[in-house]
């Protein structure tokens, strides 16, 4: 059964901390929709100050929405095209300090001003991106890249 840990101060104790809940929660459960639920679900318990935590997955050449914590979102989304497009274009964490000034920036919720998303690569394939908005501009530090992208790697070995 998973409980509600408390806590501390300290970013990266508590990051190490998510992962490691992460991990437990994932253990012997073989269902990628299951993981990935219970993944954004976790995040979403841990971030302050976000309005939307989920996945976009990869299927016939573009992103589709997957699991997600927070208000009804876009459904697909090009290669390409927004900060989620780019992150799968491109193979990397997109930190964006506002989302208003991003080219092509695509506004699933008019709420958002920060964004960063983390593309899941295996087997070196892009096959999805954790995307994770705030309401708060420069919301996401180079710290909360760090760890996500640690989140990401954790999650991998079990969808």
């Amino acid at each position: 059964m998973f409980h509600v840990e408390k806590y501390s101060n300290n970013t990266k104790e508590n990051y190490e901390l998510v992962i490691k809940q992460l991990k437990a929660l994932l253990e012997g459960e073989p269902d990628q929709i299951a993981n990935f639920s219970n993944a954004s679900a976790l995040l979403n318990q841990f971030l302050t100050e976000v309005n939307w935590v989920g996945f976009y997955l990869m299927k016939d050449g573009e992103l589709v929405l997957g699991p997600f914590q927070g208000l009804p979102a876009c459904v697909r989304i090009p290669v390409g095209k927004g900060v989620c497009g780019t992150a799968a274009a491109t193979g990397e964490t997109q930190l964006v300090e506002d989302v208003h000034q991003f080219p092509g920036h695509i506004a699933c919720d008019g709420a958002t001003n920060s964004e960063i998303v983390i593309p899941l690569i295996k087997n070196g394939e892009v096959i999805g991106v954790l995307d994770i908005d705030s309401p708060i501009k420069n919301r996401f530090t180079e710290l909360d890249k760090e760890y996500l992208e640690g989140f990401t790697e954790a999650l991998l070995p079990f969808i």
